[in-house]
Formats: C-alpha cells, sequence, structure tokens
C-alpha cells in the first residue's frame, strides 16, 4: 500500500525536522505540492488521497536531497519574487526577500520611462521585475557567468520582457562600452557578491555547498566588485541618477566611504530585519 498525502507529509516533516531544516513543514509542503500538482491547500483537501507509485518515489528522493541541504527552490526549479515566478538552477543565486528591497526603491525613485542597468544579474530578477513593473522601462543586463545569462533570458521571456531587456556577458559595466550609455542612465542596479571571503566557511549550508560561490565571495572584506563598480557607475549614470546597491551587514560606513560627496549622496535603507541592506547613492546633479 502506497502512502496517502497526509503520511507522506508527516514522514516528510520529521525527516527534515531530524535534519536540522530550518523550516521542516513548509518545505515538505512545497515539495509534495511540486510533486503532486496540487497546491498547498489541495494536499489538506486531499488529505487521504494515495500518492501514485511514481509520485512517492519522487517525492521521497526530492525530500531526501532536502534532508542533504539542497534548496527547495533548486529542487523544484522555481522561486517567487516580487510576486512573480523565477526559473532558477544551481548556476544562480536564489533570490531573497531582502532584495525586493532593491526594487520597491527603484520603483518609488525612477520616472515613469527609465533607462536601467542591472549588473550582475543572475536570474534575471531584478532586471525582470523592473521591467514587468515598469511597463516603460529599458533594462541592460549584465553578468560575468554565461550560464547565468540563459536563465535571466528564460525569465525575461517567462514574463514577456525580453523586448525591452538586453543582455550581456562580461564584467561588471564593461561589456556596455560603445553603446553611447555615458551619463544617460536613471539607475544602476547592483546585487552583486559581497560576503567576505573569511565567511564563506560560516554561512548555512545550503547556501555554502549548493548556491556558486563565485556570486557570493565579496574578497576580503566583500566590498572588492563596489570598489570597482562605483566610479564605473558615476561615468554612466545621468546628474542625480541613482546607483542602488545590495550591502551586508557591517558595511554601512565601508560602502559610505566610496560614495563620497561631493560626488554622492548616499542613504543606507534597512531590511525589514533592522538590518542595513541597501545603498542609495544619488550621483550630483551638474
Amino acid at each position: 500500500m502506497h502512502l496517502t498525502i497526509k503520511e507522506a507529509l508527516s514522514r516528510a516533516r520529521l525527516r527534515l525536522k531530524e535534519s536540522g531544516t530550518d523550516s521542516p513543514a513548509l518545505d515538505a509542503g512545497l515539495l509534495l505540492s511540486y510533486v503532486t500538482g496540487r497546491d498547498l491547500a489541495g494536499l489538506y483537501r486531499d488529505w487521504e488521497s494515495v500518492l501514485t507509485p511514481a509520485e512517492e518515489e519522487w517525492y521521497l528522493s526530492l525530500v531526501a536531497r532536502r534532508e542533504a541541504g539542497e534548496p527547495v527552490a533548486y529542487l523544484t526549479g522555481h522561486k517567487e519574487f516580487m510576486g512573480l515566478d523565477f526559473v532558477v538552477n544551481r548556476s544562480v543565486l536564489i533570490p531573497r526577500p531582502e532584495t525586493e528591497l532593491l526594487v520597491e526603491t527603484a520603483l518609488r525613485l525612477l520616472p515613469h520611462t527609465p533607462l536601467i542597468v542591472d549588473v550582475g544579474t543572475g536570474s534575471g530578477a531584478i532586471a525582470v521585475s523592473l521591467a514587468v513593473l515598469m511597463p516603460g522601462a529599458v533594462v541592460y543586463a549584465t553578468d560575468q557567468s554565461r550560464a547565468a545569462i540563459e536563465v535571466a533570458r528564460i525569465n525575461a521571456a517567462l514574463h514577456g520582457v525580453e523586448s525591452r531587456i538586453r543582455f550581456f556577458q562580461g564584467d561588471l559595466l564593461a561589456p556596455l562600452a560603445g553603446l553611447d550609455l555615458a551619463g544617460r542612465v536613471d539607475l544602476v542596479a547592483a546585487n552583486l557578491p559581497y560576503i567576505a571571503t573569511g565567511e564563506i566557511s560560516a554561512l548555512p549550508r545550503e547556501v555554502r555547498l549548493f548556491e556558486p560561490v563565485s556570486a557570493l565571495d565579496g574578497g576580503a572584506d566583500g566590498l572588492d566588485l563596489y570598489r570597482r563598480l562605483i566610479p564605473a557607475a558615476a561615468g554612466m549614470l545621468k546628474p542625480g541618477g541613482w546607483l542602488l546597491a545590495e550591502i551586508g551587514c557591517g558595511q554601512r560606513e565601508a560602502v559610505s566611504g566610496l560614495l563620497r560627496p561631493p560626488l554622492w549622496e548616499v542613504t543606507i535603507l534597512k531590511d525589514l530585519a533592522g538590518r542595513d541592506r541597501l545603498a542609495a547613492g544619488r550621483l550630483a546633479r551638474a
């Protein structure tokens, strides 16, 4: 006799709890929802339904991978961000809720038809969200990783904004040289690697073992890439344009020192947990 939904969820919750997973009940439900095609409410509505042999085998294999630390988003291939569904795989970081602060801030600050550059686009979460939520926006998105660019292209097509986002592979703003963007851009958005090299080993196992280290490691103090990006962004932004850069705890003073007046006016914004999360630098007006 094969497991009912109730039995499968109960066993998965226990296994995930014993493995040290932070949210065993939620993870068990999300994985079974993915396997069966039912939403979470549907799982409880069909509590006594029996899984097919294929569903049971698949579900238990996913639970085993989650026990080993593999993130749910990689197991299902999807992650929600700004209310939108994004395709993800191990070539890209999983979009985080705290990064929504960058998008929300951009929506508040920008004109209706902005020219945007998204540096280190990864899955395209920032670029695609801004293009969807600002129908007049034109976005240039760069990433060092060809595999990441391919994921971002998929997400742009998924949300019907591929005609307003141009993707370029390469280092920071370098791929945009020769495109006549100097002094014309309203926003440079950047969620670059900002974890100090020495702190990588202390990250949670699901981050440390499964997410791309190249998208996490920001050098000795985490700010190597921002040191190179900030002067380059100053040459690309229009007077009064914005640089929005996600940062980590303890980086407020160092980042503020990189965005010095009189060229920059900087504000550090906190996320919902009260942690310094976003550096908002405004280029001086002419």
